[in-house]
């Protein structure tokens, strides 16, 4: 793996030079005092910023090719009939959707993404073909179509010993879809299987005030945070995509066993799932709060700055207090905590760190003011600002081009047209 030295980069405020090394990040010094190894690619970075590499905690990277084919319809009938839609998903479709969703998400600044899909294997190799690192889950769901619970027992443990042979360009975990579609004894079993391999478990929770409703009814009162306490499934390793419909109680559980709770808010607004997001109570409860735009048939979209101003503005408009969900938590919201809640050694620019870096050109009209790089950042500019990438330690995206796009775009357009025929 080759050297990189990144000259006069602001890095929180100050003139910096940070040297990249077999893909962690081996200096940061007063720029100008770097000497660059024999052999390192330098780039002089004058009039740019860097930033940690966004993590996305939540999606669905096979939907990037179901972008608008279920708009303005409620939530229960959109994911009916999107699970009618997937049963046309196969392994190559699989691969390039996912080929489409790595690129967009380099464009826009994410190198590390949380996925919970099919066909695992076909999306890692779209995801590390680009240079980005995913996180893949094998995704139980046996109250729907994609088999029976022995089936799925088998081809999840199946994928966790394939994955035992994966490098560090990629991670295994576990997930179970949502209460609502997956059966008592299959979540324990998909929650004893994380425990037992020390694994992630990436879920959807309280999504919907409907599914909240239901759960009462069928749990004796219980909201679905509790009913997951009753099965002893809140754990620190819990990933919760959504976390939206909460009682007071479901977020003192989440706080004590440290959940990480991922947002998900142009998903939750489109499919008018609701938008009271609960980040300070859930913040000061203990529970660990991420970022996440969720997959493209309802985010439609998988820019995670764009997510972060959302997710900002609208804490401050529904609460009536502008100083809610601040500049820099918002900032560890979409990197740190994720690395937090992944058990990876990312989401900050420091030396020791995995090398995910976005470099920000700041010349242009969005960064002119006096305002910080990161209010400017957030609130003015668009993830296009973002001028290079590097990921694990490379380059994969430099100049606003990332090697080989308009082959991947040629690739997926004709492998859509092939299978409408």
């Amino acid at each position: 793996m080759g050297t990189i030295l990144l000259k006069n980069i602001i890095l929180n405020g100050s003139q910096t030079d940070i040297i990249v090394k077999d893909g962690l990040i081996s200096e940061i010094s007063k720029a100008g005092t770097a000497i660059p190894p024999t052999g390192a690619e330098v780039m002089d970075c004058t009039g740019k910023a860097a930033f940690p590499g966004f993590i996305n905690m939540h999606t669905h990277a096979g939907m990037s090719t179901m972008r608008g084919i279920q708009e303005d319809v409620p939530f229960h009938e959109w994911i009916q009939n999107i699970w009618e839609e997937e049963t046309k998903v196969d392994a190559d479709y699989v691969y390039w959707a996912t080929k489409i969703a790595a690129l967009e998400m380099i464009k826009t600044g994410t190198t590390t993404f949380n996925d919970q899909y099919w066909f695992n294997t076909s999306a890692r190799k779209a995801a590390i073909e680009l240079g980005i690192m995913p996180v893949l889950s094998y995704v139980v769901l046996d109250l729907g179509n994609r088999g029976t619970a022995e089936q799925q027992i088998e081809e999840c443990e199946q994928l966790y010993q394939d994955a035992l042979s994966w490098g560090d360009d990629s991670k295994f975990e576990i997930s179970f879809h949502a209460i609502y579609s997956v059966s008592e004894r299959m979540m324990l079993w998909a929650a004893d299987f994380a425990r037992k391999h020390n694994l992630t478990l990436h879920i959807h929770l309280s999504e919907t005030c409907k599914e909240v409703e239901d759960c009462k009814a069928a749990h004796g009162g219980l909201s679905p945070v509790e009913y997951l306490d009753r099965l002893g499934i809140l754990a620190p390793n819990l990933i919760a995509a959504h976390t939206l419909w909460l009682s007071e109680n479901d977020i003192k559980l989440l706080g004590e066993h440290k959940v990480n709770c991922v947002h998900n808010v142009n998903s939750n607004l489109k499919l008018a799932s609701g938008y009271k997001f609960k980040y300070h109570e859930l913040a000061d409860a203990g529970a660990n709060v991420c970022i996440g735009t969720d997959g493209c048939a309802s985010s439609n979209n998988l820019d995670m700055l764009e997510a972060m101003k959302t997710s900002a503005i609208l804490q401050k408009a529904w609460r009536n207090d502008p100083k809610a969900f601040p500049l820099e938590q918002l900032a560890a919201a979409a990197t740190i905590n994720g690395a937090k809640a992944l058990r990876l050694n990312t989401g900050s620019i420091e030396v020791g760190k995995r090398a995910d870096i976005l470099i920000v050109d700041t010349d242009n009209t969005f960064f002119l003011s006096p305002g910080s790089f990161l209010a400017n950042f957030v609130y003015s500019a668009h993830s296009d600002c973002i001028d290079s990438v590097i990921a694990g330690g490379k380059f994969v995206m430099k100049n606003r081009v990332v090697p080989g796009e308009k082959d991947i775009l040629a690739g997926a357009r004709k492998f859509l047209n092939e299978i409408k025929n």
